[in-house]
């Protein structure tokens, strides 16, 4: 292999601790040219400190510290230019414990990495402020009744319970969204398969939202369709968030269908939902499947679509978002059958 088109920068030093190769990348990091660094001590090749003036050369030590290291782990190093760069190395011995034969050096940028840890550190702040919200007013109505109890008629009592109640549901709502997600990132997300009828399970979801309070003005087209091999639960939560985006985002449902699809020969069932709002922006629509996305007023967690796609790409299927005619979003969502080979007889 050729180090020139290793994507760190590589240094390798001899036993005399002087530079005996490097490659393409180091001569681009230390803005050297030709071969001035081949010959040049190691400490001289590797000028980086922690910002506290202490030397990497210095520290780690290569060529007469502990006799049985064969590496030097990762750490984060500044160069003279305030650059941080992570470092680190193999200790080539001529026989365990014996002298240092060659010492070779990877250094790599640190920005990659610190992007990731602006990423997470992003990822607890927005969960800890979905979290804080409906504990905030759990602390704030509980405080109040147990310090001035008296104060309050029984009527504004049970408002302040039914607003504790509504919160406690709301945040353990939000925690379950969390752990879905978490599994699905993990890979973990685990299916209870068992038959289910997609225009039954649509029917059970949408006659929850109208005892709800939703607006029940859509149009149905809820045909005799294919069972389908999948875990209802997991199903429910697809329709119902994609459900409740249309009518809190899409300014309402305007219509849901379900009929059979064969795609690639494979059977099917596919669900087609078009709310009655602007539609989403084409450049938009893979963003809405992200972690956390949320727009426009009234967002939730910004998880329900991540989830949703999680799940129906666990049964082996897809969601497309599409401009409906006549405008709104149209999303769609196909799953395949998946019959278990052992069945014989059809499902009543």
């Amino acid at each position: 292999m050729d180090l020139d088109d290793f994507p760190d920068g590589v240094i390798i030093a001899g036993p005399d601790g002087r530079v005996a190769y490097v490659n393409d990348r180091i001569r681009s990091l230390a803005r050297a040219t030709g071969d001035e660094m081949l010959g040049m001590p190691l400490d001289e090749a590797m000028p980086f400190d922690d910002l506290n003036g202490n030397t990497w050369m210095a520290c780690t030590r290569p060529y007469d510290g502990l006799s049985t290291r064969t590496t030097i782990t990762e750490q984060s190093w500044y160069s003279p230019r305030g650059s941080e760069y992570l470092v680190t190395a193999a200790l080539v011995r001529d026989r365990p414990g014996g002298a240092v034969q060659r010492v070779i050096l990877s250094v790599r940028s640190a920005r990659a990495r610190n992007h990731r840890d602006r990423e997470r550190s992003d990822l607890v702040a927005t969960v800890a402020h979905e979290l804080r919200s409906p504990l905030t007013g759990i602390k704030g109505f509980t405080a109040t009744l147990l310090s001035k109890w008296d104060q309050f008629s029984e009527e504004q009592r049970r408002f302040m319970l039914e607003t504790v109640d509504a919160d406690a549901d709301r945040l353990s709502r939000l925690i379950t969204e969390l752990l879905d997600a978490a599994r699905i990132d993990a890979g973990r997300l685990t299916l209870k398969r068992g038959p289910v009828r997609l225009d039954d399970l649509i029917g059970r979801v949408l006659r929850g939202v109208t005892a709800g309070g939703g607006d029940g003005r859509w149009a149905l087209d809820l045909g005799r369709v294919p069972v389908v091999w999948g875990d209802d639960d997991r199903l429910v939560q697809v329709v119902t968030n994609l459900v409740e985006n249309a009518q809190r985002h899409g300014h309402g449902l305007a219509s849901l269908a379900v009929a059979e699809e064969v795609v690639d020969g494979r059977p099917g069932v596919r669900l087609h939902l078009v709310d009655r709002g602007p539609g989403i922006p084409e450049e938009m629509r893979m963003r809405v499947f992200s972690r956390f996305w949320r727009s426009g007023p009234g967002a939730g967690s910004g998880l329900g679509m991540y989830i949703v796609r999680g799940i129906v790409d666990q049964h082996g299927g897809r969601v497309d978002i599409d401009d409906a005619e006549g405008g709104g979003a149209d999303i769609s969502v196909w799953l395949p059958v998946n019959e278990p080979d052992t069945l014989t007889d059809p499902v009543p």
